[in-house]
């Protein structure tokens, strides 16, 4: 996933010389931010000490007789403090900065307290930019609900200010200069505040859709599996019960009837070279061509309706009685419509093989009326039953339940019961709106 930064955005051979200044305070901010969250205190500690270097070091160099530069009525218009009570009251301003972030509404409560108290006492200091800093860090790192009561001790303590000055300065020019410096800190500190919940916001969308797309990803995974897993069940199923079946035929007539051995041998090899072309058909599509589509696996196309006449003629030599016959524009459907049907028909020929056994009649049909293909495979039942047909077992977990998913995949259903000494499998396939393929 691409890094939320600027570099990412806009690389810096495009933007001349700026890009590489760019990409190193861009780097030297991330170095601080994880600096600052292995060691907070280290960040806090430097504002403090640069705000007593620049702000309270010049008042503390002049308590002698103030400031000589300043204007004479702004000498005469504040009382000059001891160095003891002015060291007082600047620690009393800047070091409540030590905890602006973790407890911001306590850091500004504080510095406000002394602010009130230092003005009351009719003396000017430098450190007062620590009562804007702690404004700036409690619109920052303070809840919402605490600003509203924050700006009123705010706007009280600009109006005392400005009603101090007021000896060298109008009082409503000093409060428009107060409450603007007030508001320059307050909306920096909410604007810092909404792009930083805006970066977490998209941080956090990106990892949520980095969590979908791997999510998705194992679900197309899982979903495919499933389909080769059926695809390949119903290949060896069927043509493994074929197979079997052929070779005990022939072991038997070998004795009997050379010519009808010979013959069953010649069918097992067509039979497993059907199955190991379709394997390998299947099996190619999960191989990446190592180069490229020309010398990729050569795909047949996938079976259909008319490959159900073969099919048949297989289960025939296998020893069963086939009867195949169609109604309605089958020749019409919908090439996966037709793959799941070849593969109903597959999976219930397999079934009647496997449990009833050669010298069974079985009756096919695929209808196709209006908008629903129903397919019905009835056998009449292993030759000795004379009741009761033994349900498929342990098939649930397998040939039945592909064939449910492969109804369900068309909005259809599959029932499959016994009915007098047979079995009947009837699969019904809406064909409005046609499914997706296979």
């Amino acid at each position: 996933m691409t890094p939320l930064t600027s570099e990412a955005a806009v690389p810096a051979e495009d933007m001349g010389g700026i890009g590489p200044l760019v990409a190193r305070l861009s780097r030297a901010g991330q170095r601080l931010r994880q600096a600052d969250r292995t060691n907070p205190w280290v960040l806090d500690t430097t504002v403090v000490v640069l705000v007593f270097l620049m702000f309270c070091m010049p008042d503390l160099l002049h308590t002698d007789g103030g400031d000589a530069d300043g204007p004479h009525r702004f000498r005469v218009a504040f009382i000059q403090l001891s160095f003891a009570g002015m060291f007082v009251l600047q620690a009393g301003l800047v070091v409540p900065l030590l905890w602006r972030r973790r407890k911001p509404a306590v850091a500004f409560g504080a510095v406000a307290a002394v602010f009130v108290l230092q003005w009351s006492l009719n003396a000017a200091l430098r450190a007062d930019i620590a009562l804007f800093i702690a404004l700036y860090s409690l619109a920052l790192h303070g809840q919402l609900r605490q600003l509203p009561w924050a700006c009123g001790i705010m706007a009280g303590a600009m109006l005392l200010v400005a009603l101090r000055a007021s000896v060298a300065v109008s009082v409503w020019d000093a409060l428009f200069f107060l409450l603007s410096t007030a508001t320059a800190a307050l909306a920096l500190g909410l604007m810092v505040r909404i792009r930083r919940a805006q970066l977490a916001g998209l941080r956090d969308r990106a990892a949520r859709l980095e969590i979908e797309r791997d999510q998705r990803s194992r679900l197309a995974a899982a979903a495919e599996r499933a389909r080769v897993a059926r695809e390949m069940h119903d290949i060896v199923g069927h043509n493994l019960s074929v197979i079997i079946t052929l070779a005990d035929a022939g072991v038997y007539a070998t004795a009997i009837a050379p010519e009808r051995g010979r013959e069953a041998l010649h069918i097992i090899g067509d039979t497993g070279r059907q199955a190991l072309g379709e394997l390998r058909r299947v099996l190619g599509i999960l191989r990446e061509a190592a180069g490229g589509p020309e010398n990729g696996p050569e795909l047949s196309p996938q079976p259909g309706l008319t490959d159900i006449n073969a099919l048949c003629a297989g289960v025939r030599a296998a020893g069963l009685e086939v009867v195949y016959r169609t109604a309605g524009a089958v020749e019409a459907l919908d090439s996966g419509v037709q793959l799941a049907t070849y593969r109903i028909v597959q999976e219930a020929l397999t079934n009647t093989l496997k449990h009833a056994g050669t010298g069974s009649r079985v009756n096919l049909a695929i209808i196709v009326k209006d908008t629903q293909l129903t397919v019905r495979v009835k056998d009449t039942g292993p030759p000795e039953a004379t009741s009761h047909h033994p349900a498929p077992a342990n098939e649930e977990g397998h040939g039945l339940a592909g064939m449910r998913e492969r109804t369900a995949l068309y909005d259809g259903s599959l029932s499959a019961g016994p009915t007098g000494s047979g079995w009947t499998v009837e699969a019904t396939l809406n064909l409005s709106p046609i499914g997706g393929s296979q």
